[in-house]
């Protein structure tokens, strides 16, 4: 800090940068607390000031995450409605299923990545990073593979009653690897979320609508492996956080999709073949196999971008929603019935999320504890904190001198822009 109040300025690298006028006005009220600490005011805590307990619900960040979560929960509940049609069409191949999203990932994504980085580059990329990608896409594929294998023997929404316990795995794997401290508001809006699925659990079992084959096992058949489908999840979310935090999303859904697509293709040709030759082809399969790959693929491009605005909890929490969205699809589809208690379930959820974001800073979980205090270990890109500190601080772009999203250090040119 300099001496004076009325020259605000930030130090970065030896040299004294003064900030924006609008930063000014932020930094000059706290400035006399600095002064005695005699430490100099990072970027990142003059844009990340709290203002107020509701700080966070006047950003229009937090309107983009609670829509872009929701959106998210639809395009999910979409690829499980496909999912059940493809069943009643006695149409069953799980790998094979999910191994058309990744071709369509990979032919996009993948073919991008070699274009920014050149052929040597990507390869250089590969050679540095392949191992980290291949077990993320390994995650991924399985638990693909698990959540459509549930599908068969139990109901779209008995299956997506399991997935709150991809919760559990991505708090507590975040807890112990990334550094991540829950905030007590936090905590209360995930209880609160999940028991607004308990009040989903309770309506699906007045009406029977999870009911499932229970005789033959069928019903904890499936739960069974719609639980190690969330577990598998949960691994995937918390990796691609991590990933999409550091890397251009791009590099992230090209290296995912290229590993799982082969991971996806042996898998397929081991376990599948037998159903392939079994499985009925029409026109409607045709169909519903074009419009789960196309929900699928939307919703992998969505995702790292809420990945980058919040966290990978509360992106499990949004898709708490999913039974509600598969409700209202499937009275149209499968003639469901809506039960009285699914609206109350579906305000639950949704206050708790509100109450998530209850006491957040301006940068909320945009913020990532392993990337730094100001996030000089990540990238700038499309809603990164990183992107918006450098954007209002000019001084804080020397902390991004040496880290570039869309040109990490393998590749041939320079380019801040990033996504």
């Amino acid at each position: 800090m300099a001496e004076s109040k009325n020259q605000i300025t930030v130090q970065t690298s030896g040299v004294e940068h003064p900030l924006p006028k609008d930063v000014q006005e932020v930094a000059e009220s706290s400035s006399s607390q600095a002064e005695a600490s005699e430490q100099a005011v990072q970027p990142a805590d003059l844009i990340d000031q709290k203002k107020g307990f509701f700080a966070y619900f006047k950003t229009k960040e937090f309107y983009i995450t609670v829509i872009l979560g929701q959106i998210l929960a639809i395009a999910n509940t979409s690829t499980g409605t496909f999912t059940t049609l493809l069943s009643q069409e006695q149409w069953a191949i799980p790998a094979f299923q999910t191994f058309l999203n990744y071709v369509l990932l990979n032919a996009i994504f993948t073919s991008y990545t070699m274009y920014r980085y050149g052929l040597k580059g990507w390869l250089r990329m590969v050679y540095r990073d392949g191992w980290k990608y291949i077990i993320l896409a390994f995650c991924d594929v399985q638990g693909n593979y698990f959540i459509v294998l549930a599908y068969q023997y139990t109901t779209m929404l008995s299956a997506q009653l399991i997935n709150f316990w991809a919760i559990v795995v991505v708090v507590v794997i975040s807890f112990i690897f990334l550094r991540v401290r829950y905030h007590i508001a936090q905590v209360a809006g995930i209880v609160i979320c999940i028991g607004g699925m308990g009040v989903l659990i309770a309506s699906d079992h007045i009406t029977g609508t999870n009911g499932g084959d229970v005789s033959k096992g069928n019903q904890l058949k499936g739960d069974l492996f719609a639980l190690l489908g969330a577990s598998f999840y949960g691994l995937t979310n918390t990796g691609e956080e991590y990933f999409v935090s550091t890397r251009p999303v791009y590099e992230v859904l090209g290296q995912m999709s290229f590993f799982g697509m082969i991971i996806n293709g042996v898998q397929a040709g081991i376990f599948d073949r037998t159903s392939f030759n079994n499985a009925h082809w029409n026109g409607k399969v045709g169909g519903y196999l074009t419009g789960y790959t196309l929900c699928l693929s939307l919703f992998y491009c969505l995702a790292p971008l809420l990945f980058r605005l919040s966290s990978a909890a509360f992106f499990n929490v949004s898709m708490l929603t999913m039974n509600f969205w598969g409700v209202i699809i499937g009275v149209e589809v499968f003639h469901y019935k809506i039960h009285w208690m699914y609206p109350i379930a579906f305000v639950l959820i949704i206050i708790g999320q509100l109450i998530y974001f209850l006491a957040q800073k301006v940068l909320s979980e945009a913020r990532k504890p392993w990337l730094g205090t100001n996030q000089e270990r990540g990238v700038v890109g499309l809603f990164t904190a990183k992107k918006k500190i450098v954007h209002a601080i000019p001084a804080a772009a020397e902390y991004h001198d040496q880290v570039h999203e869309e040109v990490p250090e393998y590749t041939r040119t320079v380019n801040t822009s990033s996504v």
